[in-house]
């Protein structure tokens, strides 16, 4: 990337971000694109579309495509960074966001949802990853993987979802090592609850919502557009000496527990 651009100035570059058409990746695509960046997203539905139809209607004609892509294919993978590349003429930035949950008690959880759940937010990130890196070679880049507070701060009934998370910090550490000498950081965003169509039956609950809120001492939840700022900080030149690291963006949940002072002694 050229040293010489602007802090939060990502005019001229181009980016991929997995699962882009919604929620998370669709809050990154916007602070990308509001930023002067190019940016190709994808989605496994053609949705994107004509939610691409709509960023370029805001932020300039082509600056944003679509492409319908399963990150848990590799060649679905490796078309999409060859169309940022053909559309764009270069990828300075990926972000591998793409992932699914699906809920059960461990005992129960079966295998084909625990695979299901591996190959798209694991396996598909390190396709993402890996491959986006190849084209970075020479050139330096920008990788950031959104993980989660699941990685280390696990919750009931989504145990491949928690496992899928663990292995996302592995892979971005083990990356970072490498990839470092070539001018490539690479670096994971957590999220807690963020406020999304995937999190609606647990934000929207009536009596687990609330609940839920009483252990984020910020006392809300997450938005988009919290965790498309720390990306955003992560792909520009001002944080060109961070790499292998771990942000975490929860509104302090994960700090620690509250105890109240009339219960102390």
């Amino acid at each position: 990337m050229d040293s010489a651009t602007r802090e939060g100035d990502l005019s001229g570059l181009a980016a991929l971000v997995t699962g882009g058409s919604r929620g998370i990746g669709l809050g990154i695509a916007e602070h990308l694109l509001a930023s002067g960046a190019s940016v190709m997203l994808t989605s496994t539905t053609a949705h994107g579309k004509s939610v691409a139809a709509e960023l370029c209607a805001r932020h300039g004609p082509g600056q944003a495509r679509h492409l319908v892509s399963n990150v848990a294919r590799r060649a679905e993978v490796a078309a999409s960074v060859d169309a940022c590349i053909a559309q764009f003429g270069r990828l300075d930035i990926a972000v591998a966001n793409a992932g699914i949950e699906r809920g059960a008690a461990f005992l129960a959880l079966s295998e084909r949802d625990w695979t299901d759940v591996i190959d798209v937010n694991l396996t598909g990130a390190f396709h993402t990853v890996q491959l986006s890196a190849r084209q970075m070679i020479g050139r330096g880049g920008r990788i950031v993987v959104i993980a989660s507070t699941n990685a280390t701060f696990v919750e009931s009934h989504i145990t491949s979802y928690n496992a899928s998370k663990a292995g996302l910090l592995g892979l971005v550490r083990s990356a970072a090592l490498e990839l470092a000498p070539e001018g490539i950081t690479i670096n994971a965003v957590s999220p807690g609850l963020v406020a999304t169509r995937m999190t609606a039956p647990l934000v929207s609950h009536q009596v687990h919502g609330p609940d839920y809120l009483t252990h984020i001492p910020a006392g809300r939840f997450g938005t988009p557009a919290d965790i498309a700022g720390a990306v955003g900080y992560l792909v520009s030149p001002s944080a060109s000496w961070i790499t292998g690291q771990q942000i975490i963006i929860d509104g302090g949940q994960t700090i620690g527990m509250s105890i109240p002072p009339e219960t102390l002694t």
